[in-house]
Order: structure tokens, then sequence, then C-alpha cells
């Protein structure tokens, strides 16, 4: 039996970090059950992941199905994959993801003050480890934005500057008062993705900062559009998990535009739906199998 907390104390001790993939369909699940499978092989051992859904997300696929789909796929294969509710705003929320068997739950409380922010998720907190007292729980700290999405700008909403990220001492009480499982801060991250440039840089310092004020394990949202140096630098610093969601969405909606382009232009009579999405399920692959490389730190792990 795998189990998600074990596997995130494997990966801080290791500097390294799990992927969190977000879905919407079951093109984007293959392509990441693909790909996890390949790079293990490659790798010659099992490298866990996490398939995370949004509200949104969740509502569209069907909360009950996906979790179920995801625990007879785990264990069909006997592999390391897991399941968590990414941005619950309530306790129904909460609730029904946990009745599905979700191995986590990201309750996000992060729009409201720091006190409103802690009283919100410890009743969540408290609730959970009553009836579900197996599944992990994660807390939200400042705003990095509400959406997933090619951006033209960055969100007003997100609180990028130096004085408005989150600082060790918040995370030290929210997590001291709240017991969650993770913590999720601000530290220069945003949801979305900037078009055409990177995201601005995260606060490495900052997340040292808070990794030496907690031991509980760091999670960053908005890995997409960041540089991979940067994400490299957050893991070495502390982060265990990284969340990917728009630059998988982009991927999926470029590769839909060329199958009108290029796809139904050489083959005008394919009507095959799993022969017309390959080349969708291919590209997030090759996608997905850049991103668990790039959060094995090989190449600078030894250096630091």
């Amino acid at each position: 039996m795998f189990d998600l907390k074990t596997e995130i104390e494997k990966v801080s001790q290791n500097k390294t970090a799990l992927g969190h993939f977000n879905i919407v369909n079951f093109e984007m699940l293959k392509a990441i059950f693909l790909a996890g499978q390949v790079f293990s092989q490659r790798k010659g051992e099992k490298v866990p992941f996490i398939i995370g859904l949004s509200e949104g997300e969740r509502q569209f696929i069907g909360v009950r199905q996906i979790g179920s789909f995801i625990k007879s796929w785990r264990e069909e294969n006997n592999y390391p994959v897991f399941i968590n509710a990414d941005h619950c705003h309530s306790l129904e929320s909460v609730k029904e993801a946990c009745e599905a068997g979700f191995d986590a739950v990201v309750i996000d409380n992060s729009k409201f003050s720091l006190e409103e922010n802690i009283e919100k998720t410890k009743e969540v907190v408290k609730f959970v480890r009553i009836n579900y007292p197996k599944v992990l729980l994660e807390g939200e700290l400042g705003e990095i934005g509400e959406h997933s999405a090619l951006l033209n700008r960055i969100p007003v909403e997100a609180k990028i500057g130096e004085n408005q990220l989150t600082t060790a001492g918040e995370v030290f009480k929210f997590v001291g008062e709240t017991q969650v499982d993770l913590v999720a801060p601000a530290v220069g991250n945003i949801h979305g993705m900037l078009k055409d440039i990177f995201n601005p840089d995260l606060d490495i310092e900052r997340i040292k900062e808070i990794k030496e004020a907690v031991n509980t394990p760091l999670v960053l949202h908005g890995g997409s559009g960041v540089k991979s140096r940067e994400i490299e630098d957050a893991i070495l610093a502390g982060v265990a998990i990284v969340h990917f969601s728009t630059e998988l969405r982009k991927v999926y909606s470029l590769e839909i535009q060329n199958l009108a382009k290029d796809f139904f232009v050489t083959n005008p009579d394919e009507v095959v739906p799993y022969k017309i999405m390959k080349p969708v399920v291919d590209s997030l692959q090759r996608l997905i199998e850049k991103k668990l490389e790039l959060l094995k730190c090989e190449e600078r792990r030894g250096k630091n």
C-alpha cells in the first residue's frame, strides 16, 4: 500500500520534489500515466506523482468517478499515484473529496486575513482529523491569483511584492495553530502563466526562511511559466511538491489547434477519437516527462 505522507518525506530528505499535475479530462490523465511509467522505466524506479483537480475540474469529470478510477489504476499497476482535491473553498467541498477517497485536500482560505484563514482552516482540519484521519491537509497563505490561465499581465489580486509575500512568522503561526500537514505560501509565484515571457522570479531566500521556521513540507503552486532553474532552487530550498496546470492546458490547446490545421487535412475521414487525440496525448506526455526530470534536480543536487 502506497502512502503519500511517506513519499513526501522521501523527496524532502532527498531534496527532490513530487510533481502535481492538474487534469480536466481523460487525455490529460492518460498522458500523465504514460509519462510516469516511461520515466520510471528509464530511472529504474517507480517515480510517484500526484493528480490534482480543482473544484471546477472535479465537477466536470465527477468526484467519485475520478477517485475510483485513479484508485483502480494504482492497484492494478502497483504504482504510487495519488489524488489531491485542489483549492477547496468550503467544508462541503472537502467532505465530498474525502468521501470519494482522495489522498489529500487543499483548504484554500488564502483570500482571507491571516486570522480568518486560521479559524476557517482549523474548522476543516478538526472535521477531517476526526472523520478521515488518513487524508493529508494542505493550507494556503497569501494571494497568488485565482485562475490557471494564459495571462497578459500579473493578476491584480496576486501579491508578489517583497512586503506582500508570506513571512516565515506567518507560516509558523499558521501551521502551529491549524496543524496542517502541508503549507503553500506566497513566495513570488502566481497562478497562471504569462504569455511570451517567464513568470516573476521566486523569492528563494524567503522559501529558505520559511523552511527553517517549520518542519511542515512546503508546496509551490503556480509552477507553470517559472524558469527551470527557479524550480530547482525552490526544491533545494525546501519545496516538496510543485503544481503544474496552465502549461498542460497550453500544450493541450495548441495541439487541438494543430488537429484542425494539420491532422484533419491529411486524415479527413478519421472519426476514431483515440486516434484523433493521440498527438495531444503524445505532446502532453513529453512535457510531463520533462517536468518529472526537472523535479529530480539530479544535475545540481550534488553541488549544494
